[in-house]
């Protein structure tokens, strides 16, 4: 039974359309309004290469002074090679002091995964990173 749901699963993944880098381009368009981001403000923490893609750690930190006239608002995940470029979107405010997290994501292959950040001015920052994934979160 456990190995019949095993198989379904893996048909259903494989069949899956996958996002691609337009896909995430739209997206990253539609958040930040086509504003270009400074990739200077946010350190990302992605490995570049992921020996299985069911749980790739992905940490950001960016250094804001988390101030009622100046704060990051939110951070978005995006994977241009999953099936929805979205994977997380975290909100902030300046109670929370700083502005970091650590997740886990799937990712089905080698792709690139980007992180923008929206700031309380209207200004946007952005990073990205190639990860290369040897097993993918579908099994391939």
């Amino acid at each position: 039974m456990c190995l019949l749901g095993a198989a379904s699963f893996g048909a259903v993944c494989s069949n899956t359309a996958l996002a691609g880098p337009d896909e995430a381009a739209a997206r990253i368009k539609e958040i930040t309004g086509g504003s270009t981001g400074d990739d200077a403000l946010i350190m990302l923490d992605l490995p570049e290469i992921a020996e299985n893609g069911n749980a790739v750690k992905v940490a950001f930190e960016i250094d804001s002074p988390m101030t009622k006239e100046n704060y990051v608002k939110e951070v978005h995940i995006l994977a241009d090679g999953n099936p929805e470029p979205d994977v997380a979107t975290f909100n902030f405010s300046p109670a929370t002091g700083a502005c970091y997290a650590t997740t886990r994501m799937r990712l089905s292959k080698t792709q690139e995964v980007h992180v923008i950040a929206a700031f309380s001015d209207g200004s946007y920052g952005s990073a990205s990173a190639t990860v290369k994934v040897t097993i993918g979160g579908c099994g391939g």
